[in-house]
């Protein structure tokens, strides 16, 4: 079964839309997957189906400014003028809707690339609302972040918010090809090394891939990593949530496994439970290898299921 919604997004501007996957089966519990920068929740299929062959309701939205709400809205690479926390908010009102249509389940919760940059930030002001979290593809400090976030400012403080800088794009994110170089043909190539992956990336006409982002939203995105940066964040984690911290060693987002162990002791040195996953040998997008993803899925699954038995 399937449950096509909308809700009025934080920036109060937009219409979030999104999906509620149910089971065939009484329902084990939810997952909600929190897509990455640039993309859409729909690039999840096979892993949301997955999750409900598992017995698990799979709850998805599309961010403001990608995907589904960015059609409907008309606002490509436009997050609103809300502030940093408006992705955070949305898919806190998303978890809201959904235990008020299925209430009493356990809950978790999946964010890939920006999606666990999104749930880092959750899990500080909503954790307690959770079972579990499993972090996918994050990042630990993150490379140029002062010097980007200098640069947007200055162009919002110049009037220029909704104008999109075509350089602010390649400043923050160019290197993550660095140790691809030979192979790009889309600027993609770090994503994954299967050149089909990146093609259908690249080539998705709901992915935002291609199209610019504002000055403001790339600030939005600079200031949320920065909020999620460091012990500080850390500690205002809920000390009993579960949290699963996997990536590819050769992603360039997590600083290729340092970036994301850098992430795990920052919350084991505060108290919290980690386990700490790195696949060797696989760039950013582990779930999308065709020798892996089932791999990765399982792994999820039993970190989540195990959390209900304990």
């Amino acid at each position: 079964m399937l449950h096509e919604i909308s809700f009025q997004s934080f920036n109060q501007r937009d219409q979030v839309q999104g999906w509620i996957y149910v089971p065939a089966a009484r329902p084990l519990g939810v997952i909600q997957l929190v897509h990455g920068f640039g993309e859409h929740s729909r690039r999840y299929i096979h892993m949301i189906s997955k999750f409900l062959d598992a017995g698990f309701i799979v709850a998805a939205d599309d961010h403001v400014g990608h995907g589904r709400t960015a059609v409907v809205n008309d606002s490509w690479g436009d997050w609103g003028d809300k502030g940093p926390h408006t992705m955070m908010e949305d898919e806190h009102t998303l978890t809201t809707l959904v235990k008020k249509q299925y209430p009493g389940l356990p809950y978790f919760l999946f964010g890939h690339s920006m999606g666990s940059f999104i749930a880092r930030d959750y899990i500080t002001a909503y954790g307690e609302e959770l079972n579990a979290v499993t972090l996918c593809g994050t990042s630990g400090v993150f490379p140029g972040l002062e010097q980007g976030m200098a640069m947007l400012k200055a162009a919002v403080d110049a009037g220029q918010g909704e104008a999109s800088d075509p350089n602010a794009a390649g400043a923050l994110l160019g290197w993550m090809c660095e140790r691809c170089t030979e192979e790009i043909r889309f600027g993609n190539e770090w994503i994954c090394s299967d050149p089909c992956v990146q093609a259908d990336h690249a080539m998705d006409p709901l992915d935002a891939f291609s199209r610019p982002t504002s000055n403001r939203a790339f600030l939005y995105f600079c200031q949320m990593i920065d909020f999620i940066t460091g012990p500080a964040w850390a500690e205002k984690v809920p000390k009993d949530l579960p949290v699963y911290n996997i990536a590819g060693g050769e992603d360039p987002v997590g600083q290729y496994g340092a970036g994301v162990r850098q992430v795990s002791s920052w919350l084991e040195e505060s108290g919290h439970r980690v386990t700490t996953k790195i696949y060797d040998g696989y760039r950013h997008e582990i779930h999308n290898y065709a020798d892996l993803k089932d791999e990765v899925e399982r792994g999820i699954l039993d970190f989540f299921r195990g959390t209900m038995n304990t």
